[in-house]
Protein backbone atom coordinates (compact mmCIF):
# COMPACT_ATOMS: atom_id res chain seq x y z
CA UNK A 1 0.00 0.00 0.00
CA UNK A 2 1.12 3.54 -0.80
CA UNK A 3 -0.09 6.77 0.74
CA UNK A 4 0.39 10.50 0.44
CA UNK A 5 0.77 12.08 3.88
CA UNK A 6 0.15 15.73 4.65
CA UNK A 7 1.80 16.18 8.03
CA UNK A 8 1.83 19.21 10.32
CA UNK A 9 5.39 20.33 11.05
CA UNK A 10 6.07 22.90 13.78
CA UNK A 11 9.43 23.61 15.44
CA UNK A 12 7.99 24.79 18.75
CA UNK A 13 5.00 26.53 20.33
CA UNK A 14 6.08 29.91 18.91
CA UNK A 15 6.53 28.69 15.34
CA UNK A 16 3.59 29.22 12.96
CA UNK A 17 3.88 25.70 11.58
CA UNK A 18 2.94 24.38 8.13
CA UNK A 19 1.82 21.26 6.29
CA UNK A 20 4.46 19.18 4.52
CA UNK A 21 3.85 16.31 2.11
CA UNK A 22 5.52 12.91 2.33
CA UNK A 23 5.14 9.59 0.55
CA UNK A 24 4.64 6.33 2.42
CA UNK A 25 5.70 3.39 0.25
CA UNK A 26 5.23 -0.36 0.59
CA UNK A 27 3.11 -0.19 3.72
CA UNK A 28 1.57 -3.49 4.78
CA UNK A 29 -2.14 -3.51 5.70
CA UNK A 30 -1.43 -4.92 9.18
CA UNK A 31 0.88 -2.08 10.16
CA UNK A 32 -0.44 0.32 12.77
CA UNK A 33 -0.58 4.01 11.94
CA UNK A 34 2.45 4.67 14.15
CA UNK A 35 4.40 1.86 12.50
CA UNK A 36 3.66 3.49 9.17
CA UNK A 37 5.06 6.76 10.52
CA UNK A 38 8.13 4.84 11.72
CA UNK A 39 8.72 3.66 8.15
CA UNK A 40 8.39 7.22 6.83
CA UNK A 41 10.79 8.47 9.51
CA UNK A 42 13.37 5.83 8.65
CA UNK A 43 13.38 7.09 5.06
CA UNK A 44 13.66 10.70 6.25
CA UNK A 45 16.62 9.87 8.50
CA UNK A 46 18.36 8.05 5.64
CA UNK A 47 17.95 11.20 3.53
CA UNK A 48 19.35 13.39 6.32
CA UNK A 49 15.96 15.03 6.95
CA UNK A 50 14.61 15.62 10.44
CA UNK A 51 12.02 12.94 11.27
CA UNK A 52 8.41 13.64 12.18
CA UNK A 53 8.04 14.03 15.94
CA UNK A 54 5.06 12.33 17.56
CA UNK A 55 4.19 10.91 20.98
CA UNK A 56 3.91 7.22 21.80
CA UNK A 57 4.62 4.85 24.64
CA UNK A 58 2.83 1.55 25.18
CA UNK A 59 1.40 1.18 21.65
CA UNK A 60 -1.29 -1.03 23.19
CA UNK A 61 -4.10 1.50 23.59
CA UNK A 62 -3.44 1.99 27.30
CA UNK A 63 -1.29 5.09 27.85
CA UNK A 64 -3.10 7.64 25.68
CA UNK A 65 0.11 9.19 24.36
CA UNK A 66 -0.56 8.45 20.66
CA UNK A 67 -2.79 11.48 20.24
CA UNK A 68 -3.11 12.47 16.58
CA UNK A 69 -5.85 14.03 14.49
CA UNK A 70 -6.15 11.96 11.32
CA UNK A 71 -8.25 13.33 8.47
CA UNK A 72 -9.85 15.74 10.91
CA UNK A 73 -10.83 13.13 13.51
CA UNK A 74 -8.91 12.41 16.74
CA UNK A 75 -7.39 8.91 16.58
CA UNK A 76 -8.64 8.46 13.02
CA UNK A 77 -12.32 7.78 13.52
CA UNK A 78 -12.45 4.04 14.12
CA UNK A 79 -14.75 3.56 17.10
CA UNK A 80 -13.08 2.51 20.35
CA UNK A 81 -9.60 2.69 18.85
CA UNK A 82 -6.45 4.65 19.65
CA UNK A 83 -4.02 5.85 16.97
CA UNK A 84 -1.50 3.15 17.85
CA UNK A 85 -4.15 0.46 17.28
CA UNK A 86 -5.45 1.94 14.03
CA UNK A 87 -4.39 -0.38 11.20
CA UNK A 88 -3.54 0.77 7.71
CA UNK A 89 -6.10 -1.65 6.28
CA UNK A 90 -8.67 0.90 7.41
CA UNK A 91 -7.44 3.14 4.59
CA UNK A 92 -7.47 2.60 0.84
CA UNK A 93 -4.34 2.19 -1.22
CA UNK A 94 -3.40 5.57 -2.66
CA UNK A 95 -5.29 7.58 -0.02
CA UNK A 96 -4.21 11.08 0.94
CA UNK A 97 -4.03 11.31 4.72
CA UNK A 98 -3.88 14.51 6.77
CA UNK A 99 -2.10 14.23 10.12
CA UNK A 100 -2.21 17.02 12.70
CA UNK A 101 -1.69 17.49 16.45
CA UNK A 102 -4.57 18.03 18.87
CA UNK A 103 -5.81 21.62 18.62
CA UNK A 104 -6.56 23.33 21.95
CA UNK A 105 -5.20 26.42 23.66
CA UNK A 106 -4.66 24.43 26.85
CA UNK A 107 -2.70 21.77 24.93
CA UNK A 108 0.07 23.78 23.20
CA UNK A 109 2.17 22.17 20.49
CA UNK A 110 5.63 21.10 21.67
CA UNK A 111 6.92 20.02 18.26
CA UNK A 112 5.25 18.71 15.11
CA UNK A 113 2.54 16.29 16.31
CA UNK A 114 3.45 16.45 20.00
CA UNK A 115 1.38 18.53 22.42
CA UNK A 116 1.89 19.44 26.06
CA UNK A 117 -0.84 17.63 28.01
CA UNK A 118 0.43 18.60 31.45
CA UNK A 119 -2.83 20.55 31.99
CA UNK A 120 -4.55 17.19 32.36
CA UNK A 121 -1.97 16.14 34.94
CA UNK A 122 -2.61 19.28 36.95
CA UNK A 123 -6.35 18.56 36.94
CA UNK A 124 -5.63 15.11 38.31
CA UNK A 125 -3.31 16.55 40.95
CA UNK A 126 -6.08 18.90 42.04
CA UNK A 127 -8.30 16.06 43.20
CA UNK A 128 -8.13 12.83 41.22
CA UNK A 129 -6.92 10.72 44.12
CA UNK A 130 -7.94 9.31 47.50
CA UNK A 131 -6.00 10.05 50.69
CA UNK A 132 -7.75 7.49 52.89
CA UNK A 133 -5.89 4.35 53.88
CA UNK A 134 -7.30 1.48 51.84
CA UNK A 135 -4.95 -1.16 53.23
CA UNK A 136 -3.25 -3.84 51.19
CA UNK A 137 -4.75 -5.17 47.99
CA UNK A 138 -6.72 -8.02 49.64
CA UNK A 139 -8.19 -5.56 52.16
CA UNK A 140 -9.21 -3.16 49.43
CA UNK A 141 -10.86 -5.92 47.45
CA UNK A 142 -12.73 -7.06 50.57
CA UNK A 143 -14.78 -3.86 50.70
CA UNK A 144 -18.21 -4.81 49.32
CA UNK A 145 -19.25 -2.82 46.25
CA UNK A 146 -22.46 -3.74 44.37
CA UNK A 147 -21.70 -5.00 40.87
CA UNK A 148 -23.82 -2.34 39.15
CA UNK A 149 -21.91 0.38 41.00
CA UNK A 150 -18.55 -1.28 40.38
CA UNK A 151 -19.35 -1.51 36.66
CA UNK A 152 -20.08 2.22 36.50
CA UNK A 153 -16.84 2.99 38.32
CA UNK A 154 -14.85 0.75 35.99
CA UNK A 155 -16.49 2.24 32.88
CA UNK A 156 -15.36 5.71 33.98
CA UNK A 157 -11.95 4.45 35.11
CA UNK A 158 -11.28 3.24 31.56
CA UNK A 159 -10.37 6.84 30.61
CA UNK A 160 -6.71 6.95 29.52
CA UNK A 161 -6.48 10.75 29.51
CA UNK A 162 -5.51 10.99 25.85
CA UNK A 163 -7.38 14.25 25.24
CA UNK A 164 -9.30 13.12 22.15
CA UNK A 165 -12.49 14.49 23.69
CA UNK A 166 -10.85 17.91 23.93
CA UNK A 167 -9.59 17.84 20.35
CA UNK A 168 -13.04 16.87 19.03
CA UNK A 169 -14.96 19.50 20.97
CA UNK A 170 -15.57 22.84 19.24
CA UNK A 171 -15.01 24.51 22.63
CA UNK A 172 -11.96 22.39 23.53
CA UNK A 173 -13.84 21.22 26.61
CA UNK A 174 -12.24 18.76 29.03
CA UNK A 175 -15.57 17.85 30.60
CA UNK A 176 -15.57 14.18 29.56
CA UNK A 177 -12.04 13.67 30.91
CA UNK A 178 -12.72 15.41 34.23
CA UNK A 179 -16.13 13.80 34.60
CA UNK A 180 -14.67 10.33 34.04
CA UNK A 181 -12.17 10.86 36.85
CA UNK A 182 -14.78 12.33 39.19
CA UNK A 183 -17.35 9.61 38.41
CA UNK A 184 -14.81 6.83 38.83
CA UNK A 185 -13.98 7.80 42.41
CA UNK A 186 -17.42 8.98 43.51
CA UNK A 187 -18.86 5.51 42.90
CA UNK A 188 -16.36 3.83 45.22
CA UNK A 189 -16.43 3.81 49.02
CA UNK A 190 -12.78 4.91 49.10
CA UNK A 191 -13.70 8.09 47.24
CA UNK A 192 -16.40 9.33 49.61
CA UNK A 193 -14.21 11.20 52.10
CA UNK A 194 -13.10 13.83 49.57
CA UNK A 195 -16.20 13.71 47.40
CA UNK A 196 -17.18 17.39 47.54
CA UNK A 197 -13.65 18.77 47.72
CA UNK A 198 -12.56 16.66 44.76
CA UNK A 199 -15.21 17.85 42.31
CA UNK A 200 -14.82 21.49 43.35
CA UNK A 201 -11.04 21.41 42.97
CA UNK A 202 -10.97 19.51 39.69
CA UNK A 203 -13.59 21.73 38.05
CA UNK A 204 -11.79 24.85 39.31
CA UNK A 205 -8.48 23.61 37.89
CA UNK A 206 -10.14 22.73 34.59
CA UNK A 207 -11.44 26.29 34.29
CA UNK A 208 -8.07 27.71 35.34
CA UNK A 209 -6.33 25.78 32.55
CA UNK A 210 -8.53 27.49 29.96
CA UNK A 211 -10.64 24.61 28.70
CA UNK A 212 -14.02 25.50 27.23
CA UNK A 213 -17.50 24.51 28.36
CA UNK A 214 -19.63 21.59 27.24
CA UNK A 215 -22.45 22.32 24.79
CA UNK A 216 -23.70 18.73 24.45
CA UNK A 217 -22.69 17.99 20.87
CA UNK A 218 -21.39 14.54 21.94
CA UNK A 219 -18.27 14.66 19.75
CA UNK A 220 -16.32 13.68 22.85
CA UNK A 221 -18.19 10.40 23.25
CA UNK A 222 -17.96 9.70 19.52
CA UNK A 223 -14.15 9.85 19.43
CA UNK A 224 -13.33 8.47 22.88
CA UNK A 225 -11.13 5.38 22.32
CA UNK A 226 -12.62 3.82 25.46
CA UNK A 227 -16.22 4.68 24.50
CA UNK A 228 -16.90 6.57 27.73
CA UNK A 229 -20.48 7.82 27.84
CA UNK A 230 -21.45 11.47 28.30
CA UNK A 231 -23.54 10.21 31.21
CA UNK A 232 -20.44 10.80 33.35
CA UNK A 233 -20.72 14.54 32.57
CA UNK A 234 -24.26 14.58 33.94
CA UNK A 235 -23.01 12.76 37.02
CA UNK A 236 -20.21 15.29 37.55
CA UNK A 237 -22.61 18.22 37.12
CA UNK A 238 -24.88 16.80 39.81
CA UNK A 239 -21.91 16.22 42.11
CA UNK A 240 -20.66 19.77 41.51
CA UNK A 241 -24.02 21.38 42.26
CA UNK A 242 -24.39 19.37 45.46
CA UNK A 243 -20.85 20.27 46.51
CA UNK A 244 -21.58 23.97 46.07
CA UNK A 245 -24.40 23.73 48.63
CA UNK A 246 -22.07 22.45 51.31
CA UNK A 247 -19.46 24.41 53.28
CA UNK A 248 -15.85 24.13 52.09
CA UNK A 249 -13.79 21.96 54.41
Amino acid sequence: MNFTLHVWRQKNARDKGRMETYRAHDITPDMSFLEMLDVVNEELVEKGTEPIHFDHDCREGICGACSLVINGIPHGGKKGCTTCELRMRNFKDGDEIYVEPFRAKALPVVKDLMVDRSALDRIMQAGGFVSVSTGAVPDGNAIPVPKAVADKAMDAAACIGCGACIAACKNASAMLFVAAKVSHLVHLPQGQVERERRVRNMVAQMDKEGFGNCTNYYECEAVCPKSISVEVIAKMNREYLKALTKPVK
